[in-house]
């Protein structure tokens, strides 16, 4: 099988397309054809070496889509539709970065769609990062207002999707007015244009402060979005843009306003229930969900595919298929 290897961490040209042995299973395991797979901001810090702990050499990648080919205890059949995602995958041992992968069983969602390949590549983690950030820690409810903070992220607009179709007024933020156009054609009801400061321009539109703010550029402006949030609501982090994991300093009594309340969702430790998926797909296959695919690259050009990623360019998820 071909796979793409990163045997150092360092910039996209490290990236080795290799011949490798297809992997064998072990109990607990299964073998999947990898029919295409989504990338992921994550993976790009995995590559320049800012997650701890992932040994070298690596095939990264985080989640896919395909079929399974062998599963030991018979749970799976061949041919079955399955996506994987998290759980170690591509950090703790090699992802989706090639034709094969062996991954656990406990991270697997079966699930059934016409859908072609790269839409479904550009489901797994995207889904799970809206659906747990927006309904497992938000709670978001029809009526309230939403901030999203990187709206024109691929997780920002479908964000953006789901949170208009359970009823929020939704206000999006891009640091380019030129991208205004996109984040209205996905659900936005007011665009602002992101120069640090958001506290003006919110207050200008709600008074009082939005109910909830999804925060996705990171720590560096979490306490601005915070500032953005009437007594009584909530904020929540999810993404790092800005490739921050961290505060320094960091003072809760100076930090968050009060009675505001701020959580983070991460799936790697909280995913949604398989059926949610599945319900989330049936979705996309109606024409209820628009899924925003950037561009789709092949195995052999991950390198490109990365350099799109990092340049914040892409306007929505981008897509391999190995």
């Amino acid at each position: 099988m071909k796979a793409a290897v990163l045997p150092r961490p360092g910039g996209a040209d490290q990236f080795q397309l290799e011949e490798r042995p297809v992997p064998t299973p072990q109990s607990g395991q299964v073998l999947l054809r990898v029919r295409a797979f989504g990338l992921n901001r994550s993976e790009l810090m995995t590559r320049k070496g800012l997650s701890p702990g992932v040994q070298f050499p690596r095939v990264l990648g985080i989640e896919c889509v395909g079929e399974v080919v062998q599963d030991p205890s018979g749970q799976y059949q061949p041919g079955q539709q399955v996506a994987a995602l998290m759980g170690g995958m591509g950090r703790d041992y090699d992802g989706s970065y090639a034709e094969y992968t062996v991954v656990p069983k406990s991270i697997l969602y079966p699930f059934r769609s016409q859908l072609p390949w790269p839409q479904l590549g550009a489901i797994p983690e995207m889904f799970q990062t809206v659906y747990g950030s927006l309904h497992l820690a938000l709670k978001i409810q029809a009526g309230e207002t939403l901030l999203i903070r990187g709206g024109t992220s691929s997780v920002g607009l479908l964000a953006a999707q789901v949170a208009r179709n359970a009823g929020l007024t939704v206000l999006a933020t891009t640091r380019s007015a030129a991208k205004a156009d996109l984040l209205t054609a996905n659900g936005a009801t007011h665009v602002l244009v992101d120069n640090g400061q958001l506290l003006g321009p919110v207050r200008a539109l709600c008074p009082e402060g939005v109910d909830k703010v999804l925060e996705l550029v990171g720590a560096t402006t979490l306490q601005d979005s915070l500032a953005c949030i009437k007594p009584g609501g909530v904020g929540c982090m999810t993404g790092m843009l800005s490739e921050s994991w961290s505060i320094p300093d960091f003072a809760p009594m100076e930090f968050i306003p009060a009675t505001v309340s701020l959580t983070i969702y991460d799936s790697g430790q909280i995913t949604a229930p398989a059926a949610a998926l599945q319900t989330f797909i049936d979705s996309v296959e109606a024409g209820q969900v628009l899924l925003g695919i950037g561009r789709i690259f092949s195995l052999d050009q991950i390198a490109e595919a990365h350099q799109l990623m990092e340049s914040n360019a892409a306007g929505g998820k981008i897509v391999v298929l190995p």
